[in-house]
Protein backbone atom coordinates (compact mmCIF):
# COMPACT_ATOMS: atom_id res chain seq x y z
CA UNK A 1 0.00 0.00 0.00
CA UNK A 2 1.37 3.41 -0.95
CA UNK A 3 1.61 6.32 1.45
CA UNK A 4 -1.18 8.11 -0.45
CA UNK A 5 -3.44 5.06 -0.15
CA UNK A 6 -2.64 4.72 3.54
CA UNK A 7 -3.37 8.39 4.10
CA UNK A 8 -6.69 8.05 2.28
CA UNK A 9 -7.67 5.13 4.48
CA UNK A 10 -6.63 6.98 7.63
CA UNK A 11 -8.81 9.93 6.64
CA UNK A 12 -11.82 7.61 6.53
CA UNK A 13 -11.43 6.89 10.25
CA UNK A 14 -13.65 8.56 12.81
CA UNK A 15 -12.30 11.78 14.31
CA UNK A 16 -11.53 9.98 17.56
CA UNK A 17 -9.56 7.25 15.80
CA UNK A 18 -7.73 9.77 13.61
CA UNK A 19 -6.74 11.71 16.74
CA UNK A 20 -5.51 8.51 18.41
CA UNK A 21 -3.52 7.56 15.30
CA UNK A 22 -2.05 11.06 15.03
CA UNK A 23 -0.98 10.94 18.66
CA UNK A 24 0.72 7.57 18.18
CA UNK A 25 2.47 8.75 15.02
CA UNK A 26 3.71 11.92 16.68
CA UNK A 27 4.91 9.95 19.71
CA UNK A 28 6.86 7.66 17.38
CA UNK A 29 8.83 10.65 16.11
CA UNK A 30 10.10 11.42 19.60
CA UNK A 31 12.43 8.42 19.35
CA UNK A 32 14.34 9.69 16.31
CA UNK A 33 18.07 10.27 16.53
CA UNK A 34 19.40 13.80 16.15
CA UNK A 35 20.58 12.89 12.65
CA UNK A 36 17.17 11.53 11.61
CA UNK A 37 15.45 14.59 13.07
CA UNK A 38 17.82 16.96 11.24
CA UNK A 39 17.27 15.10 7.97
CA UNK A 40 13.49 15.32 8.31
CA UNK A 41 13.64 19.05 9.02
CA UNK A 42 15.96 19.58 6.05
CA UNK A 43 13.53 17.70 3.79
CA UNK A 44 10.63 19.78 5.11
CA UNK A 45 12.54 23.02 4.61
CA UNK A 46 13.36 21.97 1.05
CA UNK A 47 9.70 21.08 0.36
CA UNK A 48 8.53 24.44 1.71
CA UNK A 49 11.16 26.30 -0.32
CA UNK A 50 9.98 24.62 -3.51
CA UNK A 51 6.35 25.40 -2.65
CA UNK A 52 7.19 29.04 -1.90
CA UNK A 53 9.21 29.42 -5.09
CA UNK A 54 6.30 28.00 -7.09
CA UNK A 55 3.88 30.64 -5.82
CA UNK A 56 3.27 33.81 -7.74
CA UNK A 57 4.32 36.11 -4.91
CA UNK A 58 4.32 39.83 -5.59
CA UNK A 59 6.29 42.60 -3.92
CA UNK A 60 4.41 44.09 -0.96
CA UNK A 61 4.59 47.59 -2.44
CA UNK A 62 2.74 46.35 -5.52
CA UNK A 63 0.06 44.66 -3.43
CA UNK A 64 -0.48 47.81 -1.34
CA UNK A 65 -0.62 49.99 -4.46
CA UNK A 66 -3.26 47.72 -6.01
CA UNK A 67 -5.29 47.61 -2.79
CA UNK A 68 -5.26 51.39 -2.49
CA UNK A 69 -6.36 51.73 -6.10
CA UNK A 70 -9.32 49.45 -5.47
CA UNK A 71 -10.35 51.46 -2.40
CA UNK A 72 -10.55 54.73 -4.36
Amino acid sequence: MSTDELEGEALKLSPQNRARLAERLLRSLENLSDEENAALWAEEAHRRDIAWTATSARPVAEVIRDARAKLK
